[in-house]
């Protein structure tokens, strides 16, 4: 089986109606999981459980350095928290999509809560924010 490294340096651009943050320079780590939910497609007779895909389903947990002031990080999470209709574009390495560097857009996301302040003396402040709910597409032009 063929292996590679894959150095990350995640792109992440968050939309909430016509204002776009580009927030891929405080992002320490991110996650995205797709997939789908199950519907139980179980009939009589059958000799074991099926299923078939059911609505698409969306987590992203981001960890992003928290910064305050105009257009910063605590700006966003009060623009974007509790709206439900949150865009959300990241690539796994840069802007340019391609086949080994995919880009995801994930609409009408949740983020449910903010942690707009979480600090500790002596270390950098984290804010940690999971997405939910929406759609989300695959795109390597």
């Amino acid at each position: 089986m063929a292996t590679t490294t894959f150095l990350s340096n995640a792109t992440v651009n968050i939309t909430q109606g016509m204002k776009t943050y580009d927030v891929s320079d405080q992002v320490s780590s991110i996650s995205l999981v797709v997939g789908y939910s199950e519907l139980d497609a179980t009939s009589m007779g059958d000799l074991g459980s099926k299923a078939v895909p059911g609505l698409q389903t969306v987590e992203v947990s981001m960890t992003l350095f928290l910064s305050y002031g105009t257009d910063e990080v605590e700006a966003m999470m009060a623009d974007i928290v509790g709206k439900g209709s949150t865009t959300l574009v990241i690539s796994p390495s840069g802007t340019t999509e391609s086949a080994t560097n995919p880009e995801y857009t994930i609409t009408n996301a949740m983020l449910a809560s903010a942690p707009v302040i979480n600090s500790t003396v002596g270390e950098l402040a984290t804010a940690d924010l999971v997405f939910t709910m929406g759609t989300w597409a695959r795109d390597i032009i």
